[in-house]
């Protein structure tokens, strides 16, 4: 696989990098604050990057997932909580309409998504439901040309200020659909979730369903399909994960080099000592083997997603195709979701472990919020957590090799 970047490529990526340097002492003095940067939506807004993989039909810039996972890989230098809020917009918000949503939902929500108008979250997650989404409670029924939704979501990022979110429900039947919702629909109540230890300019919101009446219009894919969209989401989700997790590991391992080649201990620099340099270099295997794994699940993503645009090109009723006996979509999504799920297994217990190193090597001066080394370590425990906690990723490699019928989760 040839990972070289083209010009026009390297052209965004520069820019990309360039907005990164701008916002970077906002993005500090946001996190000590624990408030939003409200620099990030205006100034990546400029450059596109809120539209990145989106397509130009849309308002979006087009860019294949590999590119979008290049652009990831460099926000994730700036830290989690930057690149989470890039994942809930775009990875598990925009991608989802981009993938089921009708003609008609991607004209009304698109457009304004990709030019930072309207920002957008994904409510999955509840209270007694992380791991296991089948287990969700919010219901929703049938009231005319309506929906009603009723239940609660936890740890929606961008849910204090999202315009727009995907959500799940499970009908009078107990199948799961999926619905786009405006957040100023009545019966939507979103409150800040606080007091976390990280993700500090993030903000998490827990989302109330009560009597919240959806338009018809607004379900998502197919009725009782609301399972595999959201699978699908995760898929996104943990890539994106995955991809911001080797900017974290390069952020961590370049300021240990300049912090270790100044700081004198015992005679020397602390660049000298043997065991100083074993963290160096674990740090440096955990980026090499991270990123070639992320880089090819990104191109099994892609061609997964070509395959499914060209089912909707040839044929109107494509998503009935999808859940007909197709091989090659089965194929192609069963090897994208496993390649998904190592990558973000391997490249976040690899970014903790780097963060971690990081914070050994600087000592107390790692000890502070103040410090990068601090919020990449306080930042990079949740990535172990979220979109799938790695426990259950091991699990789901394995029965997806093993074959359903050995499922153990």
């Amino acid at each position: 696989m040839n990972f070289e970047v083209t010009e026009e490529q390297k052209n965004f990526l520069d820019k990309v990098d360039r907005v990164c340097k701008l916002i970077r002492d906002y993005e500090t003095k946001a996190y000590l604050e624990e408030r939003i940067n409200d620099r990030v939506i205006p100034e990546f807004g400029e450059i596109g990057m809120l539209g990145c993989p989106i397509s130009k039909k849309y308002g979006g810039l087009g860019y294949d997932i590999l590119t979008y996972v290049f652009a990831l890989e460099r926000i994730g230098r700036e830290g989690n909580s930057l690149r989470t809020f890039f994942s809930a917009h775009i990875s598990i918000g925009q991608m989802i309409l981009q993938n089921w949503a009708n003609e008609e939902q991607k004209r009304q929500y698109l457009p304004e998504t990709t030019n930072g108008k309207s920002i957008m979250a994904f409510g999955l997650t509840e209270p007694d439901a992380g791991s296991d989404p089948s287990s969700i409670v919010t219901k929703f029924e049938e009231k005319g040309d309506n929906y009603v939704l009723n239940g609660k979501k936890h740890w929606v990022g961008n849910g204090t200020f999202a315009k727009v979110i995907t959500t799940y429900a499970k009908g009078p039947d107990g199948k799961i659909s999926a619905f786009i919702v405006d957040t100023n629909s009545k019966g939507y109540h979103a409150e800040e979730m606080k007091n976390k230890i990280g993700l500090l300019t993030v903000k998490n919101a827990e989302i109330t369903f009560d009597n919240c009446i959806i338009p018809k219009k607004n379900l998502l894919g197919k009725k009782g399909n609301g399972l595999s969209v959201a699978y699908s989401a995760l898929i996104d989700g943990r890539l994106s994960v995955a991809a911001g997790s080797i900017g974290v590991m390069k952020d961590c391992l370049e300021e240990s080099i300049k912090h270790s080649q100044k700081r004198e201990q015992h005679g020397s620099t602390l660049a000298k000592k043997q065991l100083i340099q074993e963290h160096l270099a674990t740090m440096i295997v955990n980026i090499e083997s991270s990123r070639w794994l992320v880089y090819r699940a990104a191109v099994a993503r892609q061609k997964l997603h070509d395959y499914v645009e060209s089912l909707k090109e040839k044929d109107e009723n494509w998503l009935f195709l999808l859940n007909r006996e197709n091989k090659e979509y089965s194929n192609l999504r069963n090897r994208a979701d496993r390649l998904a799920a190592i990558a973000k297994l391997h490249a976040t217990n690899a970014a903790f472990d780097s963060a971690n190193r990081a914070v050994q090597v600087f000592g107390s001066f790692a000890y502070q919020k103040t410090s990068r080394i601090a919020r990449h370590f306080l930042d990079s425990r949740a990535i172990i957590i979220y979109e799938g906690a790695n426990e259950v990723l091991k699990l789901k490699i394995a029965s997806l090799e093993l074959g359903d019928k050995y499922q153990s989760y």
